[in-house]
């Protein structure tokens, strides 16, 4: 699969989520307001939390696509972690913050309970919604996990690509907190009392500080320089040992640069009888070995070095 069409089912699968939590996060405000309910009101600023971190991940799509110039010679795939970045703040700011500061208010205050049937009819069809968004997202996260051969628990964990991370994630904690938020309002009417809604509030706001924090995690990873998995490493040693005239690995350096573009660096011992020109081609097969292997190396970059006995020999000499 090429960069471009990786980028476009990402977009895809961040539109869907962008286009349900819009309408979502209105319907959700609207019942909040008619109902009384602090989860409620708390699940729309979620929602509108989720719509505008979604509206930066297809920023962050866009500006990745830029090709490389001379001010960026790797190219501006790093630029979506960057705004991924800025997505998992706004989760933080926009969703958690006022859901956790909404819970304690209706705790200190109380609050009237109204009609919650608005609010149930609401959270049925955005549970509908989000389910579908969130199959979308888990759709193309499988897709990807079944074309490296890993596991999808794993491969969701290490995923460089974070925009369809926080689609799958986001979406998977606006389901729970329907329900908590469908809990919150069946307590008020089971009980009269406003507590059971404050708690619910509080508790989504919980939720997406966690959604929050492993998001910006993952981003602040990849911004700093994660390498590819162990396994991953492995195989690239190994790919690199199979090319006729290289001898050894000294050292092995990957990076993930962006999604669907990784960097290798590796000093390399040549036979000591490969002539100028039997090095030069076996880098370039190395390379080309590599990217038939894994697909997502862009930049290969060999370093012909003496191994140690000729280092210990050319120190003796």
């Amino acid at each position: 699969m090429t960069e471009q069409s990786e980028n476009g089912e990402s977009a895809f699968t961040v539109i869907v989520a962008a286009a349900a939590n819009l309408g979502i996060a209105v319907a959700k405000a609207v019942a909040g307001v008619v109902s009384g309910s602090s989860a409620m009101l708390s699940e729309a600023a979620h929602s509108v939390a989720d719509t505008v971190t979604e509206v930066m991940l297809l920023t962050a799509l866009k500006r990745s696509e830029k090709p490389a110039d001379e001010d960026h010679p790797v190219g501006y795939a790093g630029e979506r972690y960057v705004w991924a970045m800025l997505a998992a703040v706004a989760t933080f700011v926009g969703g958690a913050v006022f859901s956790i500061y909404d819970g304690i208010h209706a705790l200190a205050h109380g609050e009237e309970p109204g009609d919650p049937l608005i609010s149930y009819i609401v959270l049925g069809v955005a549970f509908l919604l989000e389910g579908f968004s969130l199959r979308t997202g888990v759709k193309q996260v499988k897709a990807e996990a079944e074309r490296v051969r890993a596991p999808f628990a794993r491969y969701l964990r290490l995923m460089p690509d974070t925009t369809v991370k926080a689609v799958v994630m986001e979406d998977s904690a606006a389901l729970a907190g329907l329900m908590l938020a469908a809990g919150g309002l069946l307590g008020v009417q089971i009980t009269g009392s406003g507590v059971w809604d404050g708690v619910a509030s509080i508790l989504i706001g919980c939720l997406l500080v966690y959604v929050a924090w492993v998001l910006g995690r993952s981003n602040a990873e990849l911004l700093i320089g994660r390498p590819l998995p162990r396994t991953m490493r492995k195989e690239v040693r190994e790919e690199l040992l199979s090319v006729p005239h290289i001898v050894d690995v000294l050292d092995l350096t990957t990076l993930i640069q962006g999604p669907g573009e990784v960097l290798i660096a590796a000093k390399v011992d040549f036979r000591d009888v490969a002539s100028a020109a039997q090095v030069e081609w076996a880098c370039e097969d190395a390379e080309q070995q590599l990217r038939e292997r894994f697909p997502q190396i862009r930049r290969v970059y060999l370093d012909p070095t003496p191994g140690v006995a000729r280092r210990r020999d050319g120190r003796e000499g």
